[in-house]
């Protein structure tokens, strides 16, 4: 395989009773911002369909890969439900920090920028060390179902607190 011919990151989710629980990550990770995007974009359009997310929810990244999925690499598991004060505790990651949180809102727990659609959102937030040179990056995403999407964005060099959503992951993350 040439430098050129690299796998594809391939996502399926993963349901329980009913719900969304979360994605096996396949063939590789994501490598970069963009990559990761496109992750969340799908997540988001999966957050979208109607009933599938009981409420915004924080997903973990867990880079052990589930047993007996072949080619898969990780996971990106659904861990606790936002208005769960209970377990929406400051530092919940702190003594195992993940590669990656992400929060996704279906629609009714998302104010849509286009009014027309029912879209829900979701934040992903890549952690850095900034003493180290590594920097915070992050991406947004607002779609629907059938595909719309309203918002795409990713950046580098994300200042967590200057967003509710990467500031209420980076505090999970926070010791």
């Amino acid at each position: 395989m040439s430098d050129r011919e690299v796998p594809p990151v391939e996502v399926a989710p993963c349901t329980k009773d009913g719900s969304l629980a979360g994605f096996v990550i396949s063939n590789r990770w994501p490598d970069d911002t963009l990559e990761w995007t496109n992750f969340l974009l799908l997540a988001v359009q999966m957050a979208a369909v109607p009933g599938l997310l009981g409420g915004s929810t924080v997903f973990r990244v867990i880079e052990e890969p589930p047993e007996g999925a072949e080619h898969a690499v990780g996971l990106v598991l659904a861990e606790v439900q936002v208005g769960d004060l209970g377990q929406m505790v400051p530092g919940r990651y702190a003594a195992h920090p993940p590669p990656g949180l992400a929060v996704l809102h279906p629609p009714g727990s998302t104010l849509a920028s286009v009014p027309e659609y029912a879209t829900a959102s979701g934040c992903l937030l890549l952690p850095g060390l900034p003493d180290l040179g590594l920097d915070h990056r992050a991406a947004w995403v607002e779609a629907d179902a059938q595909g719309h999407v309203t918002r795409m964005t990713s950046r580098a060099n994300v200042d967590p607190g200057s967003d509710v959503d990467t500031a209420a992951l980076a505090l999970l993350l926070a010791a």
